[in-house]
């Protein structure tokens, strides 16, 4: 780390960062505002504090599958190093720090432009939600369709960025995980460590999810994993559809039961989707987010399926329809 006009700067893989503001923070992290002192260029810096060696094989479980999926619909690797830290003391230990050095978007996220069309009382356009959706679900194909095929385990609005032209961009991956998996037994953290392709990875177990994934986008089969149980990709299918919901009717399947102070666990898992009255949107929307909000993971359709129904829907969107005043 180092200092210039007061500027906090540091080295990733030889080049030098400039941090100018901070973006946001999360639970396990935080996100600044960074410019490449060559270029003037703006960048986004993930940190990542890292309390034990477990942790930071994690971490850098991020960075290795950034760095394997190369895809204009989920982020890039610009650059990563880790700072071993070695600091205790009665109340913390931090081992490590990770930093992940990624594209800064500018247009923020899609949760940035659902909020925006909210404030304005303004439906997004159905032509302009099937393009959105058709390149989140691309993005998504490519993390199910690596060997080993990941799911990102959450996938929601404010995980998915806006490039200038408009394409969306999945993000934050600190959550995926090797997609398939049978839990064999019970635990809160089960850290394992997959020897063919050298990662590690957490299993998601109930805990886990909880802390990891958002429950307001959260499939019902990670809101109860038990022993015996499988999962797979399709987790991601399920918060797909929300994720669409969110953009047909500018808020989550499930806000209206957490402000009245209702359980979206049991919501979920009763699979109840409340299409708001009042609200014109296609049948085609809501056929859609029928079909991947299915209760039953079994139930629900691969990617390839889902992209295949959106590219013939995003077809017949695009030609003139019907002017609505709402969605």
């Amino acid at each position: 780390m180092g200092c210039m006009c007061g500027k906090e700067s540091l080295h990733v893989e030889n080049k030098r960062y400039f941090i100018r503001s901070r973006l946001g923070e999360g639970g396990f992290s935080y996100v600044d505002l960074v410019e490449e002192s060559s270029t003037r260029k703006l960048f986004a810096l993930k940190r990542l504090t890292c309390h034990s060696k477990e942790e930071e094989n994690v971490a850098l479980q991020e960075v290795e599958i950034m760095r394997r999926i190369s895809h204009p619909n989920v982020v890039p690797l610009v650059g990563h190093m880790v700072v071993q830290v070695g600091h205790h003391s009665k109340t913390m230990d931090i081992v490590s720090e990770v930093f992940i050095v990624m594209p800064y978007y500018s247009r923020g996220s899609l949760q940035d432009l659902i909020d925006r069309h909210a404030q304005m009382s303004k439906v997004i356009p159905e032509g302009t939600i099937w393009a959105h959706f058709l390149g989140i679900c691309k993005g998504v194909g490519a993390l199910h369709h690596h060997s080993p095929p990941y799911a990102h385990r959450d996938l929601k609005p404010g995980n998915i960025m806006m490039m200038e032209d408009g394409t969306p961009v999945v993000m934050d991956l600190g959550s995926a995980t090797v997609a398939r998996w049978t839990l064999s037994h019970s635990g809160k953290q089960q850290l394992f460590r997959c020897e063919q392709y050298g990662l590690y990875f957490f299993l998601f177990t109930c805990d886990l999810a909880a802390e990891r994934c958002s429950m307001p986008y959260r499939p019902p089969e990670l809101f109860t994993v038990e022993t015996n149980s499988s999962v797979d990709e399709r987790t991601d299918i399920w918060s797909l559809g929300c994720t669409l919901y969110a953009m047909a009717y500018l808020e989550s399947p499930f806000d209206k039961v957490y402000q009245t102070g209702g359980s979206i666990a049991l919501a979920a898992m009763a699979g109840k989707i409340n299409f708001r009255e009042g609200l014109r949107c296609s049948q085609d929307l809501r056929e859609m987010i029928s079909w991947l909000m299915n209760v039953n993971p079994r139930d629900r359709p691969f990617i390839d399926q889902v992209i295949q129904k959106v590219e013939s829907l995003s077809s017949t969107a695009a030609r003139p329809a019907p002017e609505y005043n709402q969605c």
